[in-house]
Order: C-alpha cells, then sequence, then structure tokens
C-alpha cells in the first residue's frame, strides 16, 4: 500500500535549507533519512518544495479563474513537500513518518494515497507491490 507523507515546515525551516551552517545539521538529517528509505526499498517518490511565497493559487469562481500568489493557507507551517512510500501498513508509515527530520520541528502528516480514484481518472491502476 503507497503512503504520502505530506512534510509541514515553518518559514525559519525553509530558510535553514539555504543555510551552509545548517549543511551538517539540516541537510544531513534528511540525507541520512532519504538514504535509509532507498536502503529499505520503499522509496517511490517525493521531491522539497521551494518557499509557500513562490506558490500561486488558483480558484474557478463562477467561471472565472482567480488567481492569488502565495500558498492556500496563511498558518504558522506550510506544506515543504511530499514523500511516497510502499509500505505495508498505517503502522509501518507512522514509524518512517516519526524518522522524519521535520517530526522533531514541524509536522508529518501520512495519508495512504487513492488508488481506486486513480483508477477512474486514468483508467489504470499506479504500480504498487
Amino acid at each position: 500500500m503507497q503512503f504520502a507523507l505530506l512534510i509541514y515546515e515553518r518559514p525559519h525551516d525553509f530558510d535553514r535549507r539555504e543555510d551552509p551552517a545548517e549543511e551538517t545539521t539540516y541537510t544531513g538529517a534528511w540525507q541520512a533519512w532519504h538514504k535509509a528509505l532507498l536502503e529499505a526499498g520503499v522509496f517511490v517518490g517525493g521531491m522539497p518544495l521551494q518557499e509557500p511565497d513562490t506558490g500561486t493559487t488558483v480558484r474557478l469562481k463562477e467561471s472565472k479563474r482567480l488567481v492569488q500568489d502565495g500558498p492556500y493557507a496563511n498558518t504558522k507551517e506550510q506544506l515543504g513537500g511530499s514523500t511516497i512510500l510502499d509500505l505495508p501498513s498505517l503502522d509501518a508509515a507512522l514509524e518512517w513518518a516519526a524518522r522524519c527530520p521535520a517530526a522533531s520541528y514541524g509536522a508529518v502528516e501520512v495519508r495512504p494515497v487513492s488508488p481506486e480514484v486513480h483508477k477512474r481518472v486514468t483508467g489504470e491502476y499506479p504500480n504498487q507491490r
């Protein structure tokens, strides 16, 4: 079963990504976690996102496109990226989420992907174990 780990970080954490002084603490923790995912053979995909202020939100109201600069929600923590893992259970997904560096300073939401909706939209099931 595949799970999406939605990784939330604060603005300060986005700044740490670019700070050379954080190379060992911030980047090193992420590199170690990613390596562990690869070695366990559970990593399907994912990618970090740029800072929330680089986002653009689109809504359709009365057939008119409304475009807003910035993230959908103005909250303390913003979506920083996502990772898709192929795991046997929710418990296993929660274990990997707890090992994610952001779990110690932000939040990691674990949500099962929906192969049924994917099939209705695309006509085929996504690759799963």
